[in-house]
């Protein structure tokens, strides 16, 4: 019989089959945040519980440390430290691996578990974070769960749940210079909605898919959760096991012969296909306040619901290229990885952000991240260019933290979602790539980066 990829990993993982039909399946990994984490921790402590498996467990802090250069455990946010207090001493008490906020492996938790290599295909994995599912780059099954099913999954090694229905998406055809995963992702979400993949796990695949490097593969996954996925996942190939290879969790030995079945045999049937033309997507800009009111840079503001337009004033029948901006963001799970810093420093080595521009910032993905473009000189081409360079940590992708723009602000950014109020009061934010934010940036107004030459710069020298 053909299995999907997605289907393989499942039955792989299915301890027991319940009366009512739901599975009980095997968790490879939990990995906690200072946010959901302490209060996970705790309650199983209050309750008398202990881990099944303390190894299998890891947290760090990302989403409310601050991102300000010598950063302690103060934040911005009321009441932010007790977060970060409290889950260091959960932690501890638990005896789980802990990526603090001074540890040099610390960063943003579907960043630093693919560099340390902790996901790796064929697992499972779960976190207390709906963009989770980034680490189905990797060939995992990865999703976001609740701070109760974190417990559940730390007790008893297991999780109860209905088999998710299957979907694949296949991109097909060379991307057009320029064109990204963000994009891909976008294109995707704007045609299909932002409820297309709902009650689906969502596999990746095609010759645009495979093209992309892991990183771009984890832009792709991250955004599935705006397609209201359970979850997503790209088969293992040989660009993966190089990602892999050396990384500290990684195994010695890439020849386990499960991973040598991880892909989705030949008649394999989902239960829902869409195909995509590679070749035919533009860069993509939000207009509206979810991710699926997303368009072409060089196209017309459509016609959507009336709240969106009126909370980002903008009208249809506008054109989004030109629209005026007032602050500009890279960072986040989706677009802050070396990769991301490199493209974006490319369009602004040697150009300057707009005059008019109230503030620019870059908040690298990992302190890895951080190391490695600094080791490149890109901290300072986006110094140079007007950009403040940060620590790292999930900072203005949403206002947990406590950091944000001047209220109001009109805001160009590389993370995943545009939300009313996503990165502060009265914030409208609009998403896209890293090069859609620099190319922005320079000129203070949504821009097409399409029509900026990138600049050489030994970074990508060495890539």
């Amino acid at each position: 019989m053909s299995l999907t990829l997605i289907d393989k990993i499942w039955d792989r993982h299915v301890v027991a089959t319940t009366a009512a039909g739901a599975d009980l399946v095997a968790i490879d990994r939990v990995f906690l945040h200072e946010r959901t984490g302490a209060a996970a921790l705790k309650s199983m402590a209050v309750s008398g519980r202990t881990l099944a498996d303390p190894a299998r467990v890891f947290a760090v802090m990302d989403h409310i440390v601050d991102t300000r250069i010598g950063r302690g455990d103060q934040t911005l946010m009321e009441g932010g430290q007790a977060f970060i207090t409290e889950t260091r001493a959960a932690a501890k008490a638990a005896g789980i691996t802990l990526f603090d906020v001074t540890d040099p492996d610390q960063g943003i938790t579907h960043v630093i578990s693919p560099e340390l290599g902790i996901v790796l295909p064929g697992c499972t994995l779960v976190a207390p974070d709906s963009h989770t599912c980034t680490q189905g780059a990797l060939g995992a099954m990865a999703w976001g769960i609740g701070a109760s099913e974190a417990e559940h999954a730390m007790a008893t090694g297991v999780l109860r749940l209905p088999r998710p229905k299957t979907m694949r998406v296949r991109f097909e055809g060379a991307l057009a210079p320029g064109v990204t995963a963000k994009d891909m992702a976008l294109a995707l979400i704007a045609t299909h909605g932002a409820g297309g993949g709902a009650g689906h796990a969502v596999e990746f695949a095609g010759s645009a898919v495979t093209a992309l490097d892991i990183e771009g593969r984890m832009t792709l996954c991250n955004m599935a959760t705006e397609f209201s996925a359970m979850s997503a996942i790209i088969a293992p190939d040989e660009t993966t096991f190089a990602y892999l290879a050396g990384r500290r969790y990684a195994p010695a030995d890439f020849n386990d012969p499960y991973w040598q079945t991880l892909r989705s045999d030949d008649g394999a049937v989902f239960d829902r296909e869409i195909l995509i033309d590679a070749a035919a997507i533009a860069p993509m800009v939000s207009w509206g306040t979810s991710p699926e009111h997303a368009m072409p840079i060089d196209g017309v503001i459509p016609h959507g619901p009336q709240r969106a337009h009126d909370y980002i004033a903008l009208a249809a029948g506008e054109r989004i290229e030109g629209t005026p901006i007032d602050v500009a963001f890279i960072g986040s799970c989706t677009n802050a990885r070396l990769s991301d810093l490199r493209r974006a420093a490319a369009l602004l080595k040697g150009r300057h952000v707009a005059p008019t521009l109230r503030k620019a910032m870059v908040v690298p993905g990992s302190s890895a991240v951080k190391r490695a473009a600094e080791a490149e000189g890109l901290d300072k081409i986006f110094e140079a260019a007007g950009f403040e360079w940060r620590m790292s940590g999930c900072s203005l992708c949403f206002f947990a933290g406590g950091e944000s723009f001047p209220p109001g602000s009109r805001s160009i950014s590389s993370t995943n979602r545009n939300f009313e109020g996503r990165q502060g009061p009265g914030i409208r934010t609009h998403i896209a790539s890293p090069e859609v934010v620099a190319a922005s940036a320079i000129a203070g107004a949504i821009a097409d980066p399409r029509k900026l030459a990138p600049t050489p710069i030994a970074a990508q020298a060495q890539a």
